[in-house]
């Protein structure tokens, strides 16, 4: 045998870790393997935490009641995610009819088509597209109108998990925020392009930032100086020191600034992934991809989306377009929230086309 067929048959031992539990993403190799785990899962469950590497879905019954899917019928995922909603959904169906799923980002799709696939879900029920939910009219085109479609607008637990991807401050990683890395800028080179009156602005639309004149204060004048920002935790350590002059007890200032990281990443992710204008455009084309009495449920998590949500069903309602839509938002129930604390900010609001 040579060198390079030793090489190729090495065995690669898993990471190891210090301590009794993992506590890193790439150590939790029992969360990272659902299947072959499944005790560790329950167990992680149990506690109120989402497993590394999964995703839990929110609200499944509220939806499914509401969406009233029967076999035979055509719908459409806007946000496949980890697939969990879509594999509730495909259940329902029983082999009968066709649900498409699509998402913006190349590495969990292809991880939930092959998931899905092995619990006998092929193509002849159930396809998966690459795109953008924004361009569901070009979907349209091809495969007509759905019977009920369902877009879930918050950031799957796998993308927040992962330090590679960059979604968290919490853990070290590349300043990164893009739903498919292979596409636009990073929010690393975004930060570094924005002036301090774009960044207060940005923190204000996109997460109502009590804090943004401080915050894009402190950003700007340390790229002036030269201080580079293209880590998670290097923009977390900005949200420190814009808050260090802030008259607040050491206990309100540990959480302001808990709070205030949040927000700032959740802004900067919806400015690079453009969240607003696509989110805009899905909402103006939705009338036309659903069959007469279609259904929509969508589900928000901050108040920006809520807003646009809200406004479109109202306005296309009030045209006739829909005969009927959410008058009040729908929320997890407690129990819920307690079982997956990640869905305390949920909003459902649903429409049916006329």
């Amino acid at each position: 045998m040579n060198e390079e067929e030793k090489t190729t048959q090495e065995h690669h031992r898993r990471v190891r870790y210090k301590g009794k539990y993992p506590k890193h993403f790439n150590e939790k190799y029992k969360e990272l393997n659902p299947e072959k785990y499944e005790s560790t899962i329950e167990k992680v469950k149990s506690k109120g935490s989402t497993p590394a590497g999964m995703h839990i879905p929110i609200m499944v019954q509220e939806i499914l009641d509401f969406l009233q899917i029967e076999p035979g019928m055509h719908g459409f995922d806007a946000t496949l995610g980890y697939g969990g909603h879509t594999l509730e959904m495909l259940k329902k169906l029983e082999h009968k009819g066709m649900l498409i799923g699509d998402d913006a980002d190349p590495l969990e799709s292809a991880k939930t088509k092959e998931r899905l696939e092995k619990l006998g879900y092929g193509e002849e029920c159930f396809q998966v597209r690459l795109m953008n939910f924004c361009q569901i009219d070009e979907l349209v085109a091809e495969v007509g109108p759905f019977d009920f479609i369902l877009a879930d607008l918050g950031v799957s637990s796998m993308q927040i998990d992962n330090p590679e991807r960059g979604f968290s401050y919490k853990t070290q990683g590349p300043l990164d925020l893009r739903f498919n890395p292979n596409k636009g800028i990073s929010a690393a080179e975004r930060l570094c392009s924005m002036s301090r009156a774009e960044i207060e602005g940005m923190l204000v639309e996109n997460a109502d930032e009590p804090y943004a004149a401080q915050l894009a204060e402190q950003i700007t004048k340390d790229l002036w100086s030269g201080v580079v920002i293209d880590t998670t935790q290097a923009l977390h350590a900005e949200v420190e020191k814009a808050l260090e002059k802030e008259q607040l007890s050491k206990d309100e200032r540990k959480e302001a600034i808990k709070k205030a990281s949040a927000r700032t990443f959740q802004a900067l992710r919806i400015d690079v992934n453009n969240e607003y204008e696509v989110l805009y455009e899905f909402l103006e084309k939705l009338p036309n991809a659903l069959a007469p009495g279609g259904r929509v449920a969508i589900l928000t998590f901050h108040s920006g989306e809520d807003r646009l949500v809200k406004k479109a069903f109202k306005e296309y309602n009030r045209q006739g377009i829909y005969s009927e839509v959410a008058r009040d938002v729908i929320r997890p129930s407690a129990t819920e929230c307690a079982q997956n604390p990640r869905a305390h900010s949920t909003k459902l609001r649903w429409a049916i086309k006329a």
